[in-house]
């Protein structure tokens, strides 16, 4: 029985039956079985996967945008496609263990776009690079020396020696081949997932971009520690006594004239009528 659950950065994605999987099993469960559907299709010579799924850097720029992201699907059976699987199973379950689901897919999509993208700019300037076939794998594995630097493999060699060894060794194949792009695409993978790691580890941060715009916005306010905001103020309201007196006054106006009305009286018609004045949000008149 499989179940699925996304919810928890910790747990697995889903279970098959009592066999927890998590993200780079399911990756990895993924390629196989493209590498499957690739066996049958080399198998009984159907040429259309092959022929619109692998990336080309010349094919992107005309259009055919999704080859950035299909050319993973393309895998023919071989021994480097198991070591693949194998580091890609066993580093990527250590990185997510670290980090959480989460940075860990975000660090395996970075690795698995960079290649392509880099390899669309350099065809811009005339490089006709292709690839197919799942890669990533050895980013992880630099992601994991980037972790645990002392932690020991063959002979007791040190993670990070090893990632050191590897990176000079496939430099010099691809220099011996006079290969620059993937040269280039070697240390831009290590690169990245160094750089990553120890960004998330909180070992250095990204510059800010300034923003051009802060200037034309208004001054900011801030309230102080242990002070409330202040409170718009708003007149008193007219008390049903009040409004008796002003009806009163009206009425003795309306029999004798306003030059009837003492000075009390005028005072108090004139400070009555400005409150009026303020709620309706006008200027009181001048009498």
């Amino acid at each position: 029985m499989i179940r699925f659950d996304p919810s928890d950065q910790t747990r697995p994605v889903l279970h098959i039956g009592e066999y927890p999987l998590y993200s780079p099993h399911v990756i990895v469960l993924g390629y196989v079985l493209s590498m499957l559907v690739t066996t049958t299709c080399l198998a009984l010579r159907v040429s259309a996967p092959f022929e619109w799924l692998p990336f080309t850097a010349t094919e992107v720029l005309r259009g055919q945008v999704w080859r950035v992201f299909t050319y993973g699907l393309v895998n023919a059976p071989s021994l480097w496609f198991v070591i693949d699987m194998f580091m890609l199973v066993w580093f990527g379950r250590e990185v997510e263990k670290f980090f959480g689901r989460r940075i860990f897919l975000q660090l395996y999509a970075g690795l698995y776009l960079l290649t392509p993208v880099l390899f669309t700019v350099l065809g811009l300037f005339g490089w006709k690079q292709s690839i197919s076939g799942q890669t990533g794998s050895f980013g992880v594995f630099i992601a994991f020396a980037t972790l645990y630097p002392s932690a020991p493999f063959f002979f007791n060699i040190l993670a990070k020696w090893l990632a050191w060894v590897l990176v000079a060794i496939y430099s010099l194949i691809h220099l011996a081949n006079r290969d620059l792009p993937s040269l280039l695409s070697l240390w831009a993978g290590a690169g990245f997932a160094h750089g990553y790691v120890r960004y998330e580890q909180g070992r250095f941060t990204l510059p800010k971009i300034p923003n051009p715009f802060a200037r034309l916005r208004g001054p900011k306010f801030k309230v102080l520690p242990g002070q409330a905001p202040e409170k718009p103020r708003t007149a008193a309201p007219i008390t049903a006594q009040g409004m008796a007196d002003v009806d009163a006054l009206l009425d003795k106006i309306a029999r004798s004239g306003i030059h009837s009305l003492t000075p009390e009286e005028r005072a108090q018609l004139d400070r009555s009528s400005a409150e009026l004045m303020k709620r309706k949000g006008g200027a009181p008149r001048s009498r």
